[in-house]
């Protein structure tokens, strides 16, 4: 059984805020735990947020406790008219997360019969003790980077697999693959984009991550690399000197996926096979023209796919120039 690290510091933050509400005299000291516990989340910029939530609702839970119970009573009615007014309200102010640790405030003022300036304070107290330590523990997270430095080699080792199968596909005909790979790379491009948006919300002052423009890209050429498979089996088994020309391209390409600019240099070798294919004799049955047709859809959908990454790489030496600039 594995122990997150928000499971940890909910452990810790929860008793450490009940033990300071004690210390502090406060009733009710249970609710600083529970507010800890709904505080703490599984990024910096959620728990900043589950904050503002419940602090905008109890702030505005214990004004219209006050203005109901004082002006109707304190009855289970009022609790009623009051939740029938308090809910939409959050719910238009968008502070909707914060119903549930509110109401426990609007249950502590019914119980006390009179709402005193000094149970507001407690209240009060309460509530900045809770969240307080909910976003104090918060404030440690732990880096993501080898995580999603461990998804990027990954992701890449299945790509370059991809690669070489299409291109044995190409050069030997059918073959017997299991195509595992594409299962894997759709996992590993989900979870990469997960762990990429939670390390971004972990840096509240940062809205730009190093690896999120990278699995955009790797995301986009994946879609390109599915839709090079279907034309790739519509090849028939008989070689063709062009095939095996294209497979040597692909061969070259498998061994050189990695994070560097390499599509230059591929995209210039692509354009030298395209002039080739347009030296050679014209089709002379259907099944040639067909095959000659497929190898130049082909040729169109590796052009596409390494534009992305030199597009990519183009981004990412205008941002890192932005980066040396501002420093």
């Amino acid at each position: 059984m594995k122990i997150g690290y928000r499971t940890i510091k909910t452990a810790v933050g929860t008793p450490l805020a009940i033990w300071i509400a004690e210390l502090l005299q406060l009733d009710n000291s249970v609710s600083a735990g529970i507010l800890t516990i709904l505080c703490t989340q599984i990024t910096r910029k959620k728990s900043f947020l589950a904050a503002w939530h419940r602090i905008a609702a109890c702030l505005l839970a214990i004004v219209l406790s006050f203005l109901l119970f004082e002006t109707i009573g304190f009855y289970p009615l009022s609790i009623g008219i009051l939740l029938l007014l308090f809910i939409p309200i959050t719910v238009s102010l968008r502070v909707s997360p914060g119903i549930v640790s509110s109401s426990v405030i609007i249950l502590h003022l019914y119980s006390a019969g009179n709402i005193t300036v000094d149970l507001v304070i407690n209240e009060l107290i309460l509530i900045a003790v809770g969240i307080g330590i909910a976003l104090l523990v918060n404030l440690y997270m732990p880096s993501l980077e080898a995580t999603i430095r461990r998804k990027q080699i990954a992701l890449e080792r299945n790509f370059a697999k991809i690669l070489k199968e299409i291109a044995t596909y190409l050069k030997e005909g059918d073959q017997a693959w299991s195509g595992e790979e594409i299962a894997k790379t759709e996992k590993i491009l989900k979870e990469a984009n997960q762990l990429v948006g939670r390390d971004v919300e972990n840096h509240v002052l940062r809205s730009e991550h190093p690896y999120y423009d990278y699995f955009e890209m790797r995301t986009n050429q994946f879609a390109i690399l599915k839709r090079i498979l279907p034309l790739v089996s519509r090849l028939p088994e008989t070689s063709y000197s062009q095939c095996d020309r294209l497979a040597h391209f692909y061969f070259g390409l498998a061994d050189s996926v990695h994070p560097g600019n390499t599509a230059v240099l591929f995209l210039e070798e692509l354009e030298s096979l395209r002039q080739s294919f347009d030296k050679d004799p014209l089709p002379k049955s259907r099944e040639e023209f067909e095959t000659r047709a497929h190898l130049f859809q082909l040729l169109y959908e590796m052009e596409n796919y390494l534009k992305l990454k030199q597009a990519f790489k183009e981004s990412d030496l205008q941002h890192r120039n932005r980066q040396i600039e501002q420093q």
